[in-house]
C-alpha cells in the first residue's frame, strides 16, 4: 500500500503554525520561571534543618515525581475551579491556560527542587563555614555565596529539564489549547494532511531541541571544573 505525500498544505500553515509554537514558547518560559522559583524553595525546605519543612518538601516532590503530568493538568483544570465554587459559593472557572500553566509549575517545580537540591550540596561546607564566620545569617550565606555558585553548576541540568518541559507543552491538547501541535493536528484534520503536519511537526521539534541539546552540551564543558 502507496501513500501519496502532498506538502502543499504546510506553506500556508504557516502563520497558524507560529501562533501555535508562540503559546507552546509562553508556557515553556512563565513554567520554567515559576518552576524554578517555587522549585528554589522546596530545596531550601528539603535542607532546612526544621523537620516539618524538610518533611513537606520531601513529600511534595516524591508524589509530583509519582504521578502523570496529563493527570496534574485535568486536575487543575476540573478540580480547582469546583473546589473555588465550592468554598466561595460562585461558579469560577480557571480557564485552559492557567489551568496549563499552574499544572506546569506545580508539577516541574518538583524536578527543580532535585536538581537545585543537588547543586546547593555540591558546594563545599567550607564555604557555608566561611560565612558564618563572617557573621553572615543563613539567608545571606544561601543568597550571596551558595546560590550563585549553585545555579552555575546547575545550568545544564535546569536546561536539559526545560528541554522536557518543552516537549510536555503538547499536551495541553487535552484542555483545547490550540499549541503547535494541536494546531498542527486541526490543519491536517481540515486538509486531509494529517501524515505531513505530524512529521513536520516532528522536525521543528527535533531541531529546536537538538539544538537546545546542543547548547547544554557546550555548557557543561565550559562549567565543567
Amino acid at each position: 500500500m502507496s501513500y501519496d505525500f502532498d506538502w502543499s498544505s504546510i506553506p500556508g500553515a504557516i502563520p497558524f503554525l507560529l501562533k501555535g509554537m508562540g503559546l507552546s514558547l509562553t508556557l515553556l518560559a512563565l513554567a520554567m520561571l515559576g518552576g524554578i522559583l517555587f522549585g528554589t524553595l522546596l530545596a531550601l525546605m528539603r535542607l532546612s534543618p526544621i523537620k516539618p519543612l524538610a518533611w513537606f518538601a520531601g513529600a511534595y516532590v516524591n508524589l509530583f515525581r509519582s504521578i502523570p503530568l496529563i493527570l496534574v493538568i485535568f486536575w487543575f483544570y476540573f478540580l480547582v475551579p469546583f473546589i473555588i465554587a465550592a468554598i466561595s459559593g460562585q461558579p469560577a472557572t480557571v480557564g485552559p491556560f492557567y489551568s496549563a500553566l499552574i499544572a506546569f509549575m506545580i508539577f516541574e517545580a518538583a524536578y527543580y527542587c532535585e536538581i537545585i537540591r543537588a547543586g546547593i550540596q555540591s558546594i563545599p561546607r567550607g564555604q557555608v563555614s566561611a560565612a558564618y564566620a563572617m557573621g553572615m545569617t543563613y539567608a545571606q550565606a544561601m543568597r550571596y555565596v551558595i546560590l550563585p555558585q549553585a545555579f552555575r553548576n546547575m545550568v545544564p541540568l535546569l536546561l536539559t529539564q526545560s528541554i522536557i518541559l518543552f516537549q510536555d507543552t503538547s499536551l495541553v491538547y487535552v484542555v483545547s489549547l490550540p499549541d503547535f501541535l494541536g494546531v498542527a493536528g486541526k490543519i491536517g484534520q481540515r486538509d486531509g494532511r494529517l501524515v505531513e503536519m505530524y512529521l513536520f511537526a516532528a522536525l521543528v521539534y527535533f531541531v529546536m531541541c537538538y539544538g537546545a541539546s546542543y547548547v547544554v552540551k557546550r555548557l557543561q564543558k565550559r562549567y565543567a571544573v
